[in-house]
């Protein structure tokens, strides 16, 4: 029962479902391992079977079989053969190591995003570009993505199943690696996939895929001035700044101790985990520890009244 369960799950985590270069040139690596690996474990149990069967002790038998040592060519064959097997799947492997190694940051067909992981969410920079978000990355499909991973406090894990293999994110230390989607107009799941407190299993990350056209407007919307806020939720952006505004960035160009929400009513999720509803941010703003226990977030405890006006300024974060 548990090996069928553990095929039942999410192909958006799957890394046998490839949206990109990288994930399908590990998936051939996993592919070609296991096909050597399964060779020889037929191999091995269909002599192990013959050997039983044809040289196994027959009735009245009383007689020591002739003893046969020393044969070379036996000898030169299972030298050999392993030697192969062991060069079949070296060489791809380390070709494509070395390749999967390269460093893109600079490269003129790149995009360089800077990723800092926190407890218990995930922040992405585009230097160049000049904008900072949280939880939810945004990239242009065909083209090289140049990360850098770090983190600010404890050791975790940047995964994106679909697009490529996982790389430690170290305080203090910056790992670089590189990614690349196919396909625009996709929203893809990320993880953290090292233990890393409490809500490790609620530290997710989305990555949204989109053509050049769609990504540029996306950056000169990021870039653009907040627009001017609705009266009717004015007296929400007032209790923003009054219980909020000292942890979170409402401008993409503007650093914060917490998720900078610049375009936060345009992400699919709150926190990472809860499905973007007014309910659910509702829930999130009463009780934040409730919903990812261990994070960080710090709020005084609102009415019901100010949580709905709360509610109504940070749908206006578009």
């Amino acid at each position: 029962m548990t090996f069928l369960l553990t095929g039942c799950g999410n192909e958006d985590l799957s890394a046998l479902k490839p949206q990109g270069p990288v994930a399908e040139e590990q998936l051939f690596l996993m592919k070609l391992c296991l096909g050597v690996m399964i060779f020889v474990f037929l191999v091995v149990m269909v002599i192990y079977v013959y050997v039983l069967l044809r040289y196994r002790k027959r009735k009245g038998q009383n007689i020591i079989p002739e003893q046969v040592e020393g044969n070379h060519v036996l000898e030169i064959v299972w030298t050999v053969i392993p030697i192969v097997l062991l060069l079949i799947i070296a060489v791809p492997t380390v070709s494509i190591t070395f390749n999967l190694a390269k460093d893109y940051r600079g490269h003129e067909d790149a995009l360089h995003v800077k990723v800092t992981a926190h407890q218990y969410w995930w922040e992405f920079e585009y230097p160049e570009l000049g904008i900072r978000t949280a939880q939810e990355l945004v990239i242009p499909a065909g083209k090289f993505i140049a990360f850098d991973v770090i983190s600010a406090d404890v050791n975790h894990s940047f995964w994106i199943p679909t697009l490529g293999g996982k790389i430690d994110a170290n305080a203090g230390i910056s790992n670089t690696f590189y990614l690349k989607a196919d396909q625009a107009n996709q929203l893809l799941q990320g993880r953290c996939a090292e233990l890393c407190g409490a809500s490790h299993a609620l530290m997710d990350f989305k990555v949204k895929t989109l053509s050049e056209a769609d990504f540029s407007a996306w950056v000169a919307k990021m870039k653009a001035p907040p627009a001017a806020v609705p009266a009717a939720a004015q007296r929400g952006e007032q209790i923003f700044k009054d219980n909020c505004l000292a942890c979170h960035a409402v401008s993409a160009q503007g650093l914060s101790v917490g998720p900078n929400l610049a375009g936060f009513a345009s992400r699919s999720t709150i926190a990472g985990i809860l499905d973007y509803t007014d309910e659910n941010l509702r829930k999130w703003l009463e009780d934040p520890q409730k919903e990812k226990p261990g994070n960080k977030m710090m709020i005084q405890k609102l009415s019901n009244d100010q949580i709905d006006e709360l509610v109504k300024y940070l749908n206006t974060l578009k």
